[in-house]
């Protein structure tokens, strides 16, 4: 069986974002060599996600207005954590959207439902922050 690990860093723009890594989780599964095996991708960072949905637009803003009524960012007050940083926020929607997602290899590909592909959210943005992409197989 092969194990293999690679990090990957994005640096993003803005304090939330939804991207969609799906290509670069397929680059990093090509270098593997893996054909037959699982892939975790998890996010580095406790205010980042990881998570599996459709890539349509008018559904990354209903992402953003659902997470926002349940963990407003502002007033930065509402929030006990919010002493030292204005992030509490980020680190519930994280916890709402999840860490990580394990997907299935199947003749080299991710083997995925209909509509299905890979995204890092963001939370509290605007620096460097990591995935860590782990595949086991064969």
């Amino acid at each position: 069986m092969k194990s293999y690990r690679e990090e990957v860093w994005f640096n993003t723009k803005k304090r939330r974002e939804l991207i969609n890594i799906t290509p670069v989780v397929e680059q990093v599964l090509q270098k593997s060599g893996v054909k037959e095996g699982l892939v975790l991708v998890n996010s580095m960072h406790i205010t980042s996600s990881i998570f599996i949905n459709d890539d349509e637009s008018g559904l990354h803003e209903d992402f953003e207005k659902w997470l926002e009524k349940l963990a407003p960012e502002k007033p930065y007050d509402q929030y006990k954590h919010n002493y030292a940083e204005n992030n509490a926020d980020a680190h519930l929607k994280r916890t709402i959207m999840g860490r990580e997602v394990v997907v299935a290899i199947t003749e080299g590909k991710l083997d995925f439902g209909p509509w299905e592909q890979i995204f890092y959210g963001e939370f509290d943005g605007k620096r460097r922050k990591r995935i860590l992409i782990k595949i086991i197989g064969e």
